[in-house]
C-alpha cells in the first residue's frame, strides 16, 4: 500500500524532472524566478513536492535561492562548463574502461546498442531534441554498464548538466557526435578497457574546445 510519504516523494521526483527539463530546454531562462505558486498551478500538484523538487535542484546547481527573491535559475558560466569537462574526463573515462571490462567478463548488455540505434535514428531525422536526449542516454548507458554503483550515483546529477551543455551547443554537427559514439561503442564491445578509456578521453576532449568557443559568445567567464 502506497503511503502519503511515498506519494509525496514520487510527486517531488516528477516535479524535479519537469522543472529541470524546462531549465534545460530554456523555458526557464537564467535569472528568472521560479515561484512555487506558479509551478504548483502549472504542474497541477501541491507546493510540498514543488518545494522538495526545488531543494534538489538547488543542491545540483540548477537554481539559487535568495532571501528576497526566492528560487532563481542559475547562470551557467564558462568556468562551470570547463569544470564539467574536467569531471567527465575522469569519471566517464573510468566508466568506459569498466564497461569494457564488464564485456570481457561476459556481463553483456543490450541497452548500449539500443540507445546508439536511437541516436542514429534521431541524427538521420535531424531532430535536435531527440538527438540531445539520445546522446545523453548513450553516456548514461555506458555509466550504467560499468556496474560501479558509486560511480552511477555520482554521475546521476551530472547527466542533467551534460544534457544542458548539449542543448546549449546544439549547433555542433550531430553526425560527428554520433560517429564518435559508434567508435566508443565498438571499443567497449571489444572488451578492451585501455582502448575504451582512450576513445572516451578523445571523444570528450574533442568536444571541449569547440564547446567553450561557441559558449564564449553567450556565457559569462565566471
Amino acid at each position: 500500500m502506497t503511503s502519503a510519504l511515498d506519494e509525496t516523494l514520487s510527486l517531488a521526483r516528477q516535479a524535479y524532472l519537469r522543472i529541470r527539463e524546462g531549465i534545460i530546454r530554456g523555458d526557464h531562462q537564467p535569472g528568472s524566478r521560479l515561484r512555487e505558486r506558479d509551478l504548483s498551478e502549472a504542474l497541477q500538484m501541491s507546493r510540498i513536492p514543488i518545494r522538495e523538487a526545488l531543494r534538489r535542484l538547488e543542491n545540483e546547481g540548477y537554481i539559487v535561492t535568495y532571501p528576497n527573491r526566492g528560487a532563481v535559475v542559475s547562470q551557467l558560466t564558462l568556468k562551470d562548463v570547463a569544470e564539467l569537462f574536467d569531471l567527465r574526463l575522469s569519471l566517464e573515462v573510468l566508466a568506459a574502461r569498466q564497461a569494457a571490462a564488464a564485456i570481457a567478463e561476459g556481463r553483456a548488455s543490450t541497452r548500449l546498442s539500443e540507445v546508439l540505434a536511437e541516436a542514429g535514428t534521431a541524427t538521420t531525422a535531424h531532430d535536435p531534441a531527440a538527438i540531445q536526449l539520445a546522446n545523453t542516454d548513450f553516456h548514461a548507458a555506458v555509466i550504467e554498464m560499468s556496474g560501479n554503483d558509486l560511480l552511477i550515483a555520482t554521475m546521476a546529477p551530472l547527466l542533467g548538466r551534460i544534457r544542458w551543455l548539449l542543448a546549449l551547443t546544439a549547433d555542433r554537427d550531430p553526425q560527428v557526435e554520433y560517429t564518435e559514439h559508434v567508435r566508443l561503442y565498438d571499443a567497449i564491445l571489444q572488451g578492451n578497457p585501455e582502448l575504451a578509456g582512450a576513445v572516451a578521453f578523445a571523444h570528450i576532449e574533442h568536444g571541449r574546445a569547440p564547446s567553450l568557443a561557441a559558449l564564449a559568445e553567450v556565457l559569462p567567464p565566471a
